[in-house]
Parts: structure tokens; C-alpha cells; sequence
């Protein structure tokens, strides 16, 4: 699992690490994985050109003292100082040691000569980011903005990308737009989430020894802490322990699952496992004017997990013809038989009858499209088993009295405001899908913008409503479903209609499950 914490957090690892350290370990950390980093991207580092943008602080200091490692293996290092009089001046000597040059921005004298700063970056193999740290707020100022606008060559931006938010993933003004983003000991919020995520480009992170202090909540005396400066690909994890005082560990600001993770949560049908015991979605979906809505929800709840589907609705005949395995039943919901979680609201209209039925349901229910319209915060407040909320950003703006824009570039806030309101478990779906609830907040990987067409999100309905009928808790299905839904994006042909989407689920399931022990095992 991808596990980010807040800038606060991360901040006080860093303080609690650093005094178990001799003065500078952890910055040389950081420099020697952005270095690694840097020369991966060169390919060849004797005779590259590198600038480095060099705003105040420990950020500028690790671009560098990176940038004096890439000088001492035969690269040509220039840094542009944003902040000259209060440049991190041990990292400026070691850059200057090492063969490297600095200017200041937007030009300026240096021993005597005039060099300006736009032929540095015209003529570099790589740039890299040190401009703002992850305490930085709003956009890029206008010299800085200057600078970037310049630049041509494959940038790397120092733990985050200059101009985004590290804790919210929000982006006020210009911002670097990276190619890749190398992290320091954790990924930050920002790193997982839209609009922040388009502008980090490929993640790397760096172990620099915080695990012991992130995880455990350990704060005496440290063992080992393992390699300086050793890089992971996104999603790996590893550091070692420590001997001293437990406390409480810190509580991650949100989490990415990975393959291996929902792989472990899928169910799977064991030896005694019939149709009843694999679990019974209800789905209450489609309406005259809508009945594909209720074919296409059923079709994803079909390709869950569950044992069996009962639909509940006018368009049952539809809903036969295409899936003549469907438990159908003319209603109300409360009558149709035996279920273990309700997927409701996909083309439902103004059906509110059917809805408050299902919300009386002491079963985990998820809530989709017209559902979200038709209930009210009142009633999922009163509700005692779990509710899956799964809003668009169109739909949480109008719950949350919101703009859609404000939605869309307040995504983790959204989401956070409404679970708070109506004591659900809350899926929004966008560019970044993002869960939250009582458990935490997830962040989902797979997502991909060929899903944005008509009738993928009442597949979805249906998915997560299977995974909840399997016995998932309302995080879990809601973060694992979108998963599975956006790999089987990925999956479908392209273009993908929603009924392609739903069908490559299969192959979603049986890609996942290579990564545990088979069905059935």
C-alpha cells in the first residue's frame, strides 16, 4: 500500500529522526536518492548539462548537494538562485566545491562576469525543481514563474513539484509541471491526488530512514535506518525498526491500495461456499426512461463476487434479457427476498418510494446517480449500517451547496466534508477517485479518463454493492471496486463503452487473483 502523511506529520518524523543523526546525515540522504534519481534520467551523467532551480531552505539545499554529487561524476551543474541571501549556504559550497556554478535569477554577475540564466536552461539535459519545499502555499511567484515558463528540458521536482499543495493537492497559480517527482522518507497527499498528481509525473521515493517513526510511533534511540539514500519505485516500502519509547503511530492523511492489496481483499468462494453464503446484492436501479441504467448495474454486481443478484424494478424484462441468471422481483425491495447489501439509485427518477424502502434496510446499502438527489441528509444520518455514497463531482457540489469547480480542485476537502455530514462512507469519482469514511481516505491509482463515458459509474454501482453483499467492509468495497472498475478500463477496448467496461471486469478479477491463491484454493 501507498501510505502519504500530512506536511505536519512528516515534519515531525524528520525533527525526531534528525536528532538521533550526526548534523546533515538526512539531507545527504535525500541528495545521493536525487542524484540516483537524476542520473537515471540523464542515462549518461559525465558531459550532461543539469540546472538546478534553487529557492530557500532544506528543499534548495537538496537540489544541491545532488547537484555537487552529478558535478563530481563529470555533469555540467549550473544553480539559479531564486533566494541568494538565503540559499542554503553548506549545499552552495559543496555545489561550488564540486565544480558547479551559481547565477542569480533572472541573471546576474558571478566573480566578475555576466551570465545570463535563459541559455542555462535552453541548452540543459535536465532541470531540477528545488524552488518551493512541501510548506509551500499557493502559486509560483513571478520570478519563479519566469523561470519555469522557460524551461524546455525534462524536469525533476525535490519532493514535490514547486506551486502545488503537499497536504491537499490543490494548485493556485502556475506550478512545475514535472516529469518525474522524487520524495523524501513519504508521499505527501498532494502527490496522489487531482490536480496536484498531472503535474508530479512519475513518483520515485526515497527512503531516508522516517518508517520507524511514521508507523510504529517509536521515538528513542534508532537502529539501523538502512541504506542512504536508497530509491523505491512507487508503492514499495521498507525501513528497519528502532529501540526506544512506543507512542501512537501516526495516522496516514490518505492511502493508495496496490495490486497486492486488493488482491488479499477480493472474496473468493471457498470449498463449502454456495450462492447464499458467496452473498445476495439487491440492486434497485432503471426506470422507464432509463432501463439500461438498471442492465448495466446488474451487470457489474453480476461480475463482483456475490452469489446470486436480485433485481428489484420495471426494467426487469431488460434486465432477463440480457442476464438470465438475475433474481427478479417486482417489489417493493423490502418483499423481494433475502440480501446482504442494496445497490440503489442508478436511473432510479424520481422513484423515492423504493429508496426509502432500501434505506430502512439494516444492510450495508450504496447510493448512486438519482439516489444521491432523492435522499436526504437526514436519513443517511439515521441509517445504523454502513452507506456507500458514490457522487460525481456534479452531484457532491450540489449535496455540498459547492461549485463543481471548487469540488474539482478541492478533491480531498469534498470528499472529507461530505462523509463528515452524512456519516457515510463517501466515493467521489473524477480524475481521481478519491474514498473517504470512518476508516480513512484512499486514493485510487487505476483510474483513467476513457472511463468518463455514459453508464460506467452505474457498473461501478453495481461492482461495489457485489463486494459489500461479499462481506467487504464500506471502505474496502468502495476503494477495491474502483480499482477492479478502473484496471478493467484499462482492460476494454478504446474506445470503451460501459457494457465493454462491465464485461472486462472478468479479466480485471482474473488479473488480480494471479497476485493470491486462486479461487476456490
Amino acid at each position: 500500500m501507498r501510505t502519504a502523511y500530512s506536511v505536519e506529520t512528516v515534519r515531525a518524523a524528520e525533527r525526531a529522526l534528525m536528532e538521533r543523526l550526526p548534523d546533515g546525515v538526512l539531507m545527504q540522504r535525500a541528495a545521493a536518492g536525487l542524484a540516483a534519481a537524476c542520473a537515471g534520467m540523464l542515462g549518461r551523467t559525465y558531459g550532461s548539462r543539469v540546472v538546478l532551480l534553487v529557492g530557500s531552505g532544506d528543499n534548495g539545499g537538496d537540489a544541491l548537494f545532488a547537484g555537487a554529487r552529478l558535478a563530481r561524476r563529470g555533469a555540467g551543474v549550473s544553480a539559479v538562485l531564486l533566494s541568494p541571501e538565503r540559499v542554503h549556504e553548506g549545499g552552495l559550497a559543496a555545489l561550488r566545491a564540486a565544480g558547479g556554478r551559481a547565477v542569480t535569477a533572472p541573471g546576474a554577475v558571478v566573480e566578475g562576469k555576466a551570465v545570463p540564466v535563459e541559455p542555462l536552461l535552453a541548452r540543459a539535459d535536465l532541470v531540477v525543481d528545488g524552488i518551493v519545499g512541501i510548506g509551500g502555499k499557493g502559486g509560483l511567484r513571478p520570478a519563479a514563474v519566469q523561470l519555469v515558463e522557460a524551461v524546455r528540458s525534462p524536469v525533476v521536482s525535490v519532493d514535490l513539484p514547486s506551486g502545488v499543495d503537499a497536504d491537499t493537492g490543490e494548485v493556485a497559480g502556475v506550478a512545475v509541471r514535472a516529469d518525474a517527482t522524487v520524495t523524501f522518507g513519504a508521499y505527501k497527499p498532494g502527490l496522489l491526488l487531482d490536480p496536484a498528481r498531472e503535474y508530479a509525473g512519475a513518483l520515485r521515493l526515497v527512503d531516508i530512514g522516517l518508517g520507524p517513526f511514521l508507523e510504529s510511533g517509536e521515538t528513542g534511540e534508532t537502529g539501523e535506518t538502512g541504506e542512504t539514500g536508497e530509491t523505491r519505485e512507487a508503492g514499495e516500502s521498507g525501513t528497519s525498526g528502532t529501540d526506544g519509547a512506543a507512542s501512537e503511530p501516526s495516522v496516514p492523511a490518505a492511502e493508495a491500495l496496490q495490486h497486492a492489496d486488493v488482491s488479499a481483499l477480493l472474496p473468493r468462494p471457498g470449498a463449502e461456499s454456495d450462492k447464499y453464503r458467496r452473498g445476495v446484492v439487491g440492486v434497485v436501479a432503471g426506470s422507464a426512461r432509463y432501463p439500461g441504467a438498471a442492465v448495466l448495474a446488474v451487470s457489474g454486481a453480476l461480475r463482483g463476487g456475490a452469489g446470486a443478484v436480485r433485481y428489484v424494478g420495471p426494467a426487469a424484462d431488460a434486465v432477463i434479457a440480457r442476464h438470465p441468471e438475475t433474481l427478479v422481483s417486482a417489489g417493493p425491495p423490502s418483499k423481494a427476498g433475502r440480501v446482504q447489501a442494496w445497490a440503489v439509485g442508478s436511473g432510479l427518477g424520481e422513484d423515492r418510494e423504493r429508496l426509502e424502502d432500501v434505506l430502512t434496510a439494516r444492510v450495508p446499502v450504496l447510493i448512486d446517480a438519482d439516489g444521491l438527489r432523492l435522499a436526504g441528509e437526514e436519513a443517511l444520518r439515521a441509517r445504523t449500517a454502513p452507506t456507500v455514497l458514490t457522487p460525481h463531482a456534479g452531484e457532491a457540489a450540489a449535496l455540498l451547496g459547492w461549485e463543481r469547480t471548487e469540488v474539482e480542485a478541492r478533491r480531498l476537502a469534498a470528499v472529507r466534508e461530505l462523509s463528515e455530514r452524512t456519516g457515510a462512507t463517501v466515493l467521489l469519482k473524477g480524475s481521481t477517485t478519491v474514498v473517504a469514511g470512518p476508516g480513512g481516505v484512499r486514493v485510487n491509482p487505476t483510474g483513467s479518463g476513457w472511463l468518463a463515458t455514459a453508464g460506467t459509474g452505474d457498473v461501478l454501482s453495481g461492482l461495489i454493492g457485489s463486494l459489500l453483499a461479499g462481506g467487504l467492509d464500506a471502505l474496502d468495497a468502495a476503494s477495491a471496486g474502483a480499482y477492479v472498475h478502473g484496471l478493467a478500463g484499462r482492460f476494454a477496448p478504446r474506445p470503451a463503452g460501459a457494457s465493454d467496461v462491465a464485461e472486462a471486469l472478468t479479466a480485471a478479477w482474473r488479473d488480480l487473483l494471479r497476485d493470491g491463491s486462486p479461487a476456490g484454493g
